[in-house]
């Protein structure tokens, strides 16, 4: 049985760790506060979670998902990840994160950052244009008229074959936006991220998206730079 393993258990990360679950994976959840703060998580989960320390979720996950906010990323341990598949789901916030100039010039995306601090791990950018409301209910089987599709970015082919065999277990198609430098197309402000997947009340009233419309809002995507105040 593959085991996922989590660096920060939020949202995003609780939200993937159901789904993953459900799916047949073994997860092993982590956050900054220590195991014994995850523990109304894992019941909840039941028998195929438990908690861990960050080290012990990079060291057992087969796949790894990043999902900490931006500032808290070279907290997290590194060597563990070299040479597995890392789904980095992280956003830029430069009023939670401070400013990272590589960022605010755009001559980096988010996910190249990341990938600099775990050297030698296969970095797949993907969840982070999503929000949890939405992508904890979308999930279809394969083959559903009403399936919804996720972009994913990155520079190691089999990695994000390995994140789209992954994200049609848990229930979505993947649309490949390209390379890490690409990841900017769905990047929080961007035609692709969040609003896509809002019904008519909302976040909390999620829509399906497929495949051709969320290609055609990575197409829409301006870089900030270009952006009408």
């Amino acid at each position: 049985m593959t085991t996922i393993g989590f660096l920060g258990s939020g949202n995003i990360g609780g939200t993937v760790a159901r789904l993953a679950v459900e799916a047949g994976y073994d997860v092993v959840l982590s956050n900054s506060r220590g195991p014994e703060t995850l523990v109304d998580l894992v019941q909840h989960l039941g028998d195929h979670a438990r908690a861990g320390t960050s080290g012990e979720a990079a060291a057992e996950g087969e796949l790894v998902v990043v999902s900490v906010p931006l500032n808290a990323v070279d907290q997290l341990p590194g060597e563990p990840l070299a040479g597995k598949v890392v789904m980095d789901t992280v956003n830029y916030y430069p009023q939670r994160d401070g400013h990272v100039t590589e960022l605010d010039d755009e001559s980096a995306t988010t996910s190249e950052i990341v990938a600099g601090h775990f050297a030698g791990a296969r970095m797949v950018k993907v969840f982070n244009n999503i929000a949890a409301p939405a992508l904890g209910s979308l999930g279809r089987p394969s083959g559903a008229s009403d399936r919804t599709a996720l972009p994913i970015a990155g520079d190691d082919a089999a990695a994000k074959e390995a994140v789209v065999s992954f994200l049609d277990d848990i229930g979505y198609d993947a649309v490949d936006a390209g390379p890490l430098a690409e990841g900017w197309r769905f990047q929080r402000d961007t035609a692709a991220y969040a609003t896509p997947y809002f019904g008519p009340g909302g976040r909390e009233d999620p829509r399906p998206v497929s495949a051709e419309e969320l290609r055609a809002r990575l197409g829409e995507a301006v870089r900030y730079r270009d952006m009408s105040d």
